[in-house]
């Protein structure tokens, strides 16, 4: 038997072959490179978690939501009888009473109309497998079942379980979470452990699961997978029947971080649930999302082998991953999940909680219709993740291009030349011009179902991203761009130009770079380009300008009011060839007397504390801790930023550190000094003391 871990139609992973056949399994076109594009509707391998949906809402959805906006497949609840309590809590179904398909979500012909309903709106059905354990509890389940022993059950006997004999420990319970033979042969948190050794309990696991393929189901998510043997598991697929579409189940897996056993020992069995992504994109959107740049080098599970996820049922519980509750930053997490090219994504639906035991909203204990205004968080319906679904869906294979990191909260990247997206995690809006490597046209954000567009000229666009949110847009109908602006140039072609300009402001001043050429305002303040402050003092911004070009440009400060301040030194000259450019400047001071040095300190920190850099000069704070000027954990541990400083000038410098609540430590030692010379681009390379 073929191995059973990649589902038809996912078209993303590097171990796979991209066929023509396979494009079409995917819902892709094949087209040549430059222009090839998916319809974006079509399904693609983005999973809806709908965890807790009754099966008539989750074919609602599969009808109304999921197989319209493109979702490849749907993730539900374990479909088995389980224990039904007075509480009703929401673990109850993680405690299969029998493999009665009549349980709480409904009955099974409910179950099998709701896998038909999904299979004619194009969207796949995953079930939540509970195959390691049965229920800890006595009492009677939602199909009537009564259990008054629990190692006798309608589906097992007493000798189907392990005893403390194989558990290696008298009382059964995991206590030793070292050993490998506790936590694959002792029961967690008191759940009778199935022998999976035992061929006879495989080939029962193995019906139950079949009874479901019988019906349509294409797929498992195994819980509690670490708990289990890979072999036992391996030895379980190749008693499974193939799908109704004719191919082999697919197999995802959750498998606890930790060391025994570690996740990666999974992926002979089948793709395994990612929970390291998980926190790598809580840690980044509750800090920089910048670090997001670094994610595949960060820990997370190789993309071929793993579905990735922002939060589950445990964890947005437990406090491990992100939440409903973290509202719009949580939401932007998810936009970020579907447009970075990884693993399978999966995008989680539930029911509002207050305690972490809640009960999904009910009638004696059955799980009521979803009603998404009341009770419910559907993110999946959101207008963003929807239009990020046909996004992911239409960019397919491409990788990940043209990464730009703006300051710690914007950072855009596209897919090739299928799509780009910009994402902004701060508080307020910003605006920037990001090489996008898109064609020339007017595109739809699919951010905001098109409510508003994006000129792309000369490969660049300039975005002005609201707080919160994202903007994107990707190679599909779009209008090309006829009578773009060419920047007064008769060429098409531009290059980046970085303008990095050193100015202390008061207290609703912003500073802008304005020019003789159109790309810069053409001297028309009110079109000046606007630069960010992300890194005060320092004030910087990204400028699409035309290729071998030469024009003028001067920095200005404007207040709340728009009340206008030129620099006073004499206009600035520059000139542009066919590469990138860097202008490092000081207000008032001469573009000739000035240069730059980048500042890169080794130094490890707690979360929310950062690294700074302040100095004896004005560009450095003048030893102002408020002044100071906040590195990039981009690199980490090593922080790196560029500042601006006087030529032919000695100075000295020292880094300190900064928690959320402002609280400051210095570096032990004396003052560190530092000599620019009359060049350009001097660097430190400095070890936290």
């Amino acid at each position: 038997m073929t191995s059973r871990h990649r589902p038809p139609g996912v078209f993303h992973r590097a171990a796979r072959a991209v066929t023509v056949g396979a494009l079409a399994l995917a819902g892709v076109t094949a087209l040549p490179a430059a222009t090839a594009q998916a319809d974006a509707t079509t399904s693609g391998d983005v999973i809806a978690n709908l965890w807790s949906y009754n099966w008539d809402s989750v074919a609602s959805e599969c009808t109304d939501v999921l197989g319209p906006n493109g979702y490849g497949a749907v993730w539900v609840a374990p479909p088995a009888e389980s224990l039904k309590q007075t509480n009703y809590y929401w673990w109850d179904v993680y405690q299969p009473y029998s493999y009665n398909l009549n349980g709480r979500f409904g009955t099974a012909a409910q179950f099998a109309s709701m896998v038909d309903a999904c299979h004619d709106a194009g969207v796949k059905v995953y079930t939540d497998a509970v195959i390691n354990h049965t229920a800890a509890q006595t009492g009677t389940g939602y199909n009537g079942t009564t259990i008054t022993n629990k190692y006798d059950t309608p589906d097992w006997d007493p000798d189907d379980y392990h005893t403390s004999a194989e558990c290696s420990d008298s009382d059964l319970i995991i206590d030793d979470w070292s050993n490998l033979t506790e936590i694959q042969n002792c029961e967690l948190l008191g759940l009778p452990d199935l022998e999976t050794e035992d061929d006879d309990v495989r080939s029962g696991i193995a019906a139950f699961l079949n009874k479901q393929i019988a019906l349509g189901v294409d797929g498992f998510r195994i819980d509690a997978a670490k708990h289990i043997p890979v072999a036992d598991l391996n030895a379980i697929w190749t008693k499974l029947d193939n799908t109704t579409a004719g191919s082999d189940p697919y197999i995802f897996e959750e498998v606890y971080p930790g060391s025994t056993p570690a996740a990666s020992d999974y992926y002979s069995s089948g793709d395994v649930l990612d929970f390291t992504y998980a926190s790598k994109l809580k840690s980044a959107f509750q800090g920089n999302v910048s670090d997001l740049e670094s994610l595949s080098s960060s820990g997370v599970l190789t993309p071929a082998n793993s579905v990735s996820f922002v939060t589950n049922h445990d964890t947005e519980r437990n406090g491990l991953h992100m939440s409903y509750k973290d509202g719009d930053t949580y939401k932007l997490a998810n936009v970020f999940e579907l447009a970075y090219k990884w693993a399978t994504p999966t995008i989680y639906s539930g029911f509002e909680f207050s305690s972490s035991d809640q009960a999904p909203p009910n009638s004696n204990g059955f799980v009521t219709d979803t009603n998404c205004s009341s009770g419910w968080y559907c993110l999946q319906r959101d207008t963003a993740i929807t239009g990020m679904v046909k996004w992911h869906n239409a960019v397919g294979s491409e990788s990940v291009s043209n990464w730009s990191t703006k300051s710690s909260s914007v950072i855009g990247f596209g897919r090739g030349s299928g799509g780009y997206i910009a994402l902004n995690n701060g508080s307020s809006a910003a605006t920037y011009a990001f090489a996008t490597g898109m064609a020339d046209g007017t595109y739809s954000n699919v951010i905001d179902n098109g409510a508003t567009t994006v000129t792309v000229s000369g490969g660049s666009a300039t975005l002005t991203i609201p707080a919160k949110s994202a903007i994107a847009f990707y190679d599909g109908e779009f209008t090309p761009c006829t009578t773009c602006e060419d920047d007064d140039d008769d060429s098409t072609s531009t290059v980046t130009a970085t303008f990095n300009e050193y100015a202390a402001t008061t207290s609703g001043q912003d500073v802008y770079v304005v020019g003789s050429i159109s790309a810069l305002g053409s001297w028309d303040t009110s079109k000046a380009v606007k630069l960010s402050s992300t890194g005060y003092p320092i004030w910087s911004s990204e400028v699409s300008i035309p290729i071998n070009t030469s024009f003028e440009f001067k920095y200005i400060k404007k207040d709340s009011s728009g009340n206008v301040t030129w620099e006073s030194n004499a206009n600035r000259s520059a000139s542009t060839t066919t590469s990138a450019v860097s202008y490092n400047n000081t207000w008032n001071v001469a573009s000739a007397n000035s240069t730059d040095v980048t500042f890169n300190v080794t130094a490890t920190t707690d979360l929310g504390t950062n690294v700074y850099v302040v100095g004896s000069i004005a560009s450095l704070g003048s030893w102002n801790t408020s002044d100071a000027i906040p590195l990039s954990s981009a690199s980490y541990p090593t922080w790196t930023k560029l500042a601006i400083v006087p030529k032919s000038t000695t100075f000295e410098y020292k880094f300190l550190k900064k928690d959320n609540s402002g609280n400051v430590t210095w570096e032990s030692g004396t003052n560190r000094s530092y000599t620019t010379g009359s060049s350009s681009a001097y660097s430190t390379s400095d070890t936290w003391k």
